[in-house]
């Protein structure tokens, strides 16, 4: 599957980044998603290392990111500098993803849902969208489309 990036792309980051303050009905749905996430990722295994919390992990290293309860990206709002409503987007298995190229690999953020799920994917591991395969059950099952 070819991926289209965004027409935005966008720095990297370091290799940590902050844990989301999701509004209470996102924070109740990503900790459904937590507990269906599955122990490994594109061949990686969850990191069990870093600080506890409902709303991130991570598999491997480098680190394949995940947080939940993130902002709608800037390119996905209205109004909004970034803002481009034809920006192309990838359907892995039922769910949506907004791909921005970043540095030193790809951010993926969920475009439909009712809390954003974003996915860090570094360079390193090629494929970018492979991870994004094996996180589709878990947020089909627990974050609804928005309608």
């Amino acid at each position: 599957m070819a991926v289209v990036a965004a027409a935005c792309a966008v720095p990297g980051d370091d290799d940590s980044r902050p844990v989301p303050t999701p509004e209470p009905e996102a924070a109740k749905l990503c900790k459904a998603l937590k507990q269906r996430l599955p122990e490994s990722v594109n061949g990686l295994d969850q990191n069990r290392d870093g600080p506890s919390s409902d709303f991130a992990a991570d598999w491997g290293d480098p680190r394949v990111q995940l947080r939940c309860g993130v902002a709608r990206p800037e390119i996905l709002t209205p109004g909004s500098e970034h803002y481009d409503p034809t920006t192309d987007a990838v359907e892995v298995n039922g769910v949506a993803w907004l791909p921005e190229e970043q540095e030193d690999g790809y951010r993926f953020t969920t475009t439909d849902r009712k809390a954003y799920v974003e996915l860090t994917v570094p360079s390193k591991y090629g494929n970018e969208v492979d991870p994004l395969t094996d996180l589709a059950e878990a947020i089909e099952q627990t974050i609804p489309t928005r309608l």
